[in-house]
């Protein structure tokens, strides 16, 4: 897992590796995400 693939759902910052399981070092918030690729399936029915 690498800590710049995460970021600050406040504040949009990225996550340093030592501050990793913590809060975010700028706001102090503790909950972050990981951006994925926008992934658009297109299916056809029967």
């Amino acid at each position: 897992m690498y800590a710049g693939d995460y970021r600050c759902a406040k504040c949009n910052e990225p996550l340093n590796s030592s501050s990793m399981g913590l809060q975010c070092e700028k706001c102090g918030y503790k909950i972050f995400f990981k951006k994925r690729e926008e992934n658009k399936q297109t299916y056809k029915s029967d």
